[in-house]
C-alpha cells in the first residue's frame, strides 16, 4: 500500500455503513486505490471561522485532498437526487433547499480564511491553491451549463470513472514544498482552540470547538465587590468551562482556588485537567478532608454515614489548609442551603465566590438556594446540543422554551427506537450502536446513557453488546483517587453519573415511565443534553407512547 494515497483518519475500512455514508467510504477507497503517494485525503474535515457579526460558522467537507506542495482540493460529494432548475443544482436535506453552488462556495471560502490566517503567509510566500470539485456519483447532471459550477468541475453518475483522472488534472502531484508540513498540521486539527471541558472522564475532546466568546468572556468581564457572581445557565451554555476558567485565573494570580461539585466523575474529570495548586473535589470528599485533619473518619458502616459525616464536619474548625482565595461552585442545582453555609467557611469574606446552576438538571428535588446581595447571569444559549435536540425538549418542558438552539451543527433529528418482546433492550441498543456507527462516530465518541441507576440498570451488567465490549465504572478508585473502569470501547454510564458530562453522539436507553412527570422530564433533559451531535432514544413502548402524544407524532 506504500504506492497509494494515504487516509486521514485511518480506521474507515472497518466502519459498516450504509446509505450515504457507505457511499463516501466507496469514494475513499476509489481515491485511495487511484490516486499517488504524493497525495493524502482527508476525510471530514471540520473548521470554525469568526464573522464580524460575532458568530461562529461551521461547516464540513467530505474531503481535501492534499498534494505534495501543499496545495489542496476540497470534494464536495452529493449523494443521492439533486434539483435542477434556474437557481441551478439544489439538493434537499432536513425538509429545506440547498443550492449546492452556493454551499460549496461557502465551505471553500472558511477552508481558504481558516488556512491563510493558519500560515500567516508573508508577500514573499504563495497561499496554498484551494480548488473544488462536485461529486454526485448518483446523479446525472443535464444541465451543466447552469449549475452554477463550472462544468470542468463537474463529476455526475456518467463519469464515475473520470473522479481521480480529473482530480489530478485540477490538482497536479506537485513537487514538495516546506509549507506542506504546516498544511498537514493544520488538516489534523491542531488549531488553538479551547476544547470543551465537560468531556467524559479524563478524555481530551476532539473535534468540537466552543463558539467564540460566550459565558466565559462575558462574566470574567464582569467586575464588582464582594465578587458573588451567580450564573443561572442552560445546559451546553459553557458554565464548566467558566468554571475551569476561573479556577486557572486564580492560580495564575498567586491564589488558592476551591472548586466543588456533587457528581464525583465530573469532580474527578477537573481535576485530572486542572493545574496544581488548588483543590476541585466533591462536597462529600470536602468535609471528609475536614474530619481528616482533625484525626477523624467517617464510620460508612452506618446507614446515614454520609449525612453523619456532613453534620461532624459542621461542628468541627476548618483548618488552615482547607481555606481558599476562591470558592467555585457547579452544579449549584444539586447542593442543600446546608450544604452553601458550611461551604462558605472555607473562605472568608474576601474570597472570590462563583456559584453556577441550572436548575432544569435539579434530579434531586433540592429547593432553590437563596443567595441575596449576589449578581445574577443568566445564559439561555445552549451551544452543545444539537438543534433538534433542543427543539424536542422545547416541546416537552415549558421552562425550556426559553433555551436558544446554539449549536452550530445540523444534526440530524432524535432517532427513536422502541423495545418490547418481539425486539428487545439489547437489541435495540446494539440497533443505535450500528447506527452511530454507520454516521462516521467512532467507538470513543459513542456513550450509552443508563435512564436508571447503577443498581436497576440491565445494560450496566453486561460487559459487552455484540462486538462491542463496554468500559463502565467498577465502582473501585486506584491509589491515586482515580476512577477504574473494566476495559471496553463504548463507555455506558447512568444518566446520574454523566450529568455534567457530554459525548458526540450519545445513545439514552433503558427510558421506561409511566407518566412523564416532572422527574423523568428533568432526566429525560439531562440525557438529552449530553450529545453534542447525534442522540438516539432507547425507550419503552408506553415511554414512546407518552412523548409522540406530546410531540404530536
Amino acid at each position: 500500500m506504500a504506492d497509494v494515497a494515504k487516509v486521514v483518519p485511518d480506521g474507515w475500512r472497518e466502519l459498516d455503513a450504509d446509505g450515504a455514508a457507505a457511499r463516501e467510504l466507496s469514494t475513499l477507497a476509489l481515491l485511495e486505490r487511484g490516486l499517488p503517494a504524493a497525495y493524502t485525503v482527508y476525510h471530514g474535515v471540520h473548521w470554525t471561522r469568526l464573522d464580524e457579526g460575532g458568530f461562529s460558522l461551521y461547516g464540513d467537507i467530505d474531503f481535501v485532498v492534499v498534494n505534495a506542495a501543499g496545495d489542496l482540493l476540497a470534494i464536495e460529494q452529493r449523494s443521492g437526487f439533486l434539483n435542477e432548475g434556474p437557481d441551478g443544482l439544489t439538493s434537499g436535506r432536513a425538509g429545506r433547499s440547498r443550492n449546492v453552488a452556493v454551499g460549496i462556495a461557502r465551505s471553500r471560502h472558511a477552508l481558504q480564511s481558516r488556512l491563510a490566517s493558519r500560515l500567516a503567509a508573508g508577500p514573499d510566500a504563495a497561499a496554498p491553491r484551494v480548488e473544488y470539485l462536485l461529486y454526485c456519483p448518483d446523479f446525472f447532471v443535464r444541465q451543466a451549463h447552469t449549475a452554477g459550477i463550472e462544468p470542468e468541475r463537474i463529476v455526475d453518475a456518467a463519469q464515475r470513472d473520470k473522479l481521480v483522472p480529473r482530480l489530478q488534472a485540477i490538482l497536479p502531484p506537485g513537487e514538495h514544498s516546506a509549507r506542506v508540513a504546516e498544511v498537514h498540521r493544520f488538516l489534523r486539527d491542531e488549531i488553538k482552540l479551547d476544547a470543551d471541558v465537560s468531556a467524559r472522564m479524563g478524555m481530551a475532546r476532539e473535534r468540537v470547538t466552543r463558539i467564540a466568546g460566550g459565558l466565559t468572556q462575558w462574566a470574567r468581564a464582569l467586575d464588582f465587590s464582594p465578587y458573588r457572581l451567580r450564573v443561572v445557565g442552560t445546559a451546553g451554555s459553557g458554565k464548566t468551562q467558566l468554571a475551569l476558567a476561573e479556577y486557572r485565573a486564580a492560580i495564575d494570580a498567586g491564589k488558592h482556588p476551591l472548586y466543588v461539585c456533587f457528581n464525583r466523575p465530573l469532580a474527578d474529570h477537573l481535576a485530572h485537567i486542572a493545574p496544581d495548586g488548588g483543590m476541585a473535589c466533591t462536597f462529600h470528599h470536602l468535609c471528609e478532608r475536614v474530619l481528616a485533619a482533625h484525626g477523624e473518619r467517617p464510620d460508612y458502616a452506618r446507614p446515614d454515614a454520609f449525612d453523619a459525616m456532613i453534620a461532624r464536619a459542621g461542628e468541627l474548625d476548618v483548618p488552615p489548609d482547607l481555606r481558599f482565595d476562591t470558592l467555585i461552585v457547579d452544579e449549584g442545582q444539586d447542593f442543600s442551603a446546608e450544604w452553601a453555609r458550611l461551604l462558605w467557611r472555607h473562605g472568608d469574606d474576601a474570597a472570590r465566590r462563583i456559584w453556577l446552576e441550572d436548575p432544569m438538571q435539579n434530579l434531586y428535588a433540592r429547593a432553590p438556594i437563596e443567595l441575596p446581595g449576589w449578581v445574577t447571569m443568566r445564559a439561555r444559549s445552549n451551544f452543545r446540543s444539537p438543534r433538534p435536540v433542543v427543539r424536542m425538549l422545547q416541546a416537552l418542558l415549558p421552562e425550556a422554551e426559553h433555551i436558544e438552539a446554539a449549536s452550530p451543527f445540523d444534526a440530524d433529528d432524535v432517532v427513536r427506537l422502541v423495545y418490547d418482546n418481539a425486539h428487545p433492550l439489547t437489541q435495540r441498543v446494539k440497533e443505535a450502536i450500528r447506527l452511530c456507527f454507520a454516521a462516521g462516530f467512532r467507538t470513543e465518541d459513542v456513550a450509552i446513557i443508563s435512564w436508571r441507576g447503577r443498581e436497576q440498570s440491565e445494560l450496566l451488567r453486561h460487559d459487552r453488546l455484540g462486538a462491542n465490549a463496554l468500559r463502565s465504572f467498577t465502582g473501585q478508585y486506584d491509589l491515586l483517587g482515580q476512577p477504574e473502569y473494566s476495559e471496553g470501547e463504548v463507555l455506558i454510564e447512568s444518566v446520574y453519573r454523566f450529568k455534567g458530562q457530554s459525548a458526540p453522539a450519545v445513545i439514552l436507553a433503558e427510558i421506561d415511565f409511566e407518566q412523564l412527570d416532572e422527574r423523568a422530564l428533568r432526566k429525560m433533559f439531562v440525557g438529552a443534553t449530553r450529545a453534542m451531535m447525534k442522540l438516539v432514544l432507547v425507550l419503552s413502548e408506553r415511554a414512546d407512547a407518552r412523548l409522540r402524544a406530546l410531540l404530536g407524532d
